[in-house]
C-alpha cells in the first residue's frame, strides 16, 4: 500500500470498492453506459489481484490482475478518473500490480492495448513488445 496524505492518495492491492463505484468509473473510462455489473465477485473469483487508487476518498483509479493459477498474469482494465489522468497515477496502478504479480509467483504479465496507448504501455510502464494472435469472437 502506498500513501501520500499530501494528495490524500492511497494505492492499495486488493482493495476496497463497491460495484456502484466500479461500475460509474468503467463507464466512464471505457465511455459506455452505466452497468450493474457485479465486480467485486468477479475479481475475487477469477483475479490474483487488483489495484485500486482512492483520491481524496474517492475510488480514482483501477486495474485488475487476473491469472491462469500459474505464472502468468493478465493486465486488465487500467482506468483512471478523467480529472486525474495524466499525472503519472496510472502508471502507478501499473507498477503496484507488477510487483505484487512478482510477490505472487507470476513468471509474466501480459497486457493488450489500443495502438493508442502504446507509448504508456512500451514506453511509461516498460512492457516489451510481443508477437500475439487475438481472435475476435463478438
Amino acid at each position: 500500500m502506498t500513501e501520500n496524505g499530501a494528495e490524500n492518495l492511497c494505492v492499495v492491492w486488493r482493495g476496497d470498492f463497491t460495484n456502484a463505484e466500479l461500475n460509474v468509473l468503467h463507464a466512464e473510462c471505457f465511455e459506455h453506459a452505466l452497468a450493474d455489473d457485479d465486480w467485486w465477485k468477479q475479481v475475487n473469483t477469477f483475479s490474483l489481484g487488483w489495484v485500486c487508487l482512492r483520491l481524496q476518498g474517492k475510488l480514482a483509479g483501477f486495474v485488475n490482475v487476473a491469472w491462469d493459477g500459474g505464472v502468468h498474469a493478465f493486465l486488465l482494465d487500467t482506468m483512471v478518473a478523467a480529472p486525474w489522468r495524466r499525472k503519472g497515477y496510472a502508471r502507478g496502478l501499473v507498477e503496484e500490480a507488477v510487483a505484487n504479480a512478482k510477490l505472487s509467483g507470476c513468471e509474466w504479465l501480459h497486457v493488450d492495448f489500443e495502438p493508442h496507448l502504446r507509448d504508456f504501455y512500451y514506453e511509461a510502464c516498460r512492457f516489451a513488445p510481443t508477437d500475439a494472435g487475438l481472435i475476435r469472437l463478438r
